[in-house]
């Protein structure tokens, strides 16, 4: 089972009312949520570690994360409210605004983490549970509790913005990345960790430096660009779509990879450490299928299983 420790909670999505005005519609969200529905709806074993409101939106989460065959028993439930991200289209790209304060996701503390069934051979972090505190802490503590057994994927997903103390939130993320099998990073993101890096072997070079065995990069249009332990760099292209929004694109890409990884046996430290060009290119290039059915309608909707079997006739056809 992959375990997805981080936000889940309420886009509220610019929608047009009767009367004319705009209006915000919620819909179920959160990077991290958005990685644990894409894997349930691969039929990957996945649950997610969050902090969930008893509130209407927190109950609205839970059902949505049930109907994607996500567990939710590792969850830690609290009465505080529901984190809001209020969302700006323009030109089918999202910018966010956060209502995070006393959140029930955010004030989960360290004390409430519950033990790991054994079941569990994967934890992913990343999306805006890392930068901010205690959350951000509280998985960090999660990371060096666990992160010595089991696999560790990290995705970052930097938004500068969310972002009130730079420097303590480079040195968490420094003891995170020292432990991460994958981190994954966007060429915006890798650039704000390592200024002046580009996406390039140099680049990748460089934030491999800080821990993690593979390091991917993805680049949009350009698609991915990775680094294995060895040192080989290997690379996909995108695949092609016509792009409604990119609500979720990451999100479902990160689902892809560690989904096929898992399917393939790799999902473990000592495959990871070990990983062979093709086993990482058939995951990359399965992450960029999957997240192309995502860009190609409305919001953060990954794909089910048999979507992806529909479109290419066989499910795993590259």
């Amino acid at each position: 089972m992959i375990l997805c420790c981080g936000e889940a909670l309420i886009d509220m999505i610019p929608t047009a009312t009767v009367a004319g005005p705009e209006g915000f519609v919620p819909h179920a969200g959160g990077a991290i949520f958005n990685t644990a529905v894409a894997l349930g709806r691969l039929e990957i074993p996945v649950a997610m570690l969050t902090g969930l409101s008893t509130d209407l939106f927190g109950q609205k989460l839970r059902r949505a994360l049930a109907a994607s065959n996500v567990a939710t028993d590792l969850a830690i439930t609290s009465d505080r409210p529901t984190t809001l991200a209020f969302v700006e289209l323009r030109d089918g790209h999202a910018t966010y605004h956060f209502y995070d304060e006393n959140s029930a996701g955010r004030m989960i503390q360290e004390a409430e983490l519950p033990a790991l069934p054994d079941d569990v051979e994967a934890l992913y972090f990343g999306g805006i549970s890392l930068p901010v505190e205690p959350c951000g802490d509280t998985y960090a503590a999660l990371c060096a509790r666990e992160g010595q057994a089991r696999a560790v994927m990290i995705d970052p997903n930097i938004r500068p913005g969310f972002i009130r103390d730079a420097g303590r939130f480079r040195a968490r993320l420094g003891r995170m990345l020292a432990l991460a099998d994958i981190v994954k990073v966007s060429d915006e993101d890798l650039a704000w960790l390592i200024p002046g890096a580009r996406a390039d072997a140099e680049g990748l070079a460089a934030l491999a430096a800080e821990g993690p065995k593979i390091v991917v990069v993805t680049r949009g249009a350009q698609g991915a660009i990775a680094r294995l332990p060895s040192g080989r760099i290997v690379s996909v292209p995108s695949r092609r779509a016509t792009v409604v929004d990119t609500v979720g694109a990451g999100d479902t890409f990160n689902a892809g990879l560690l989904a096929r990884l898992s399917e393939l046996g790799k999902l473990t430290k000592p495959a990871l450490a070990a990983l062979e060009a093709e086993a990482l290119e058939e995951a990359l290039a399965f992450g960029a299928r999957v997240a192309a059915v995502t860009v190609s309608r409305a919001g953060a909707n990954p794909p089910w299983r048999h979507e992806l079997a529909q479109a290419a006739g066989v499910f795993g056809e590259q």
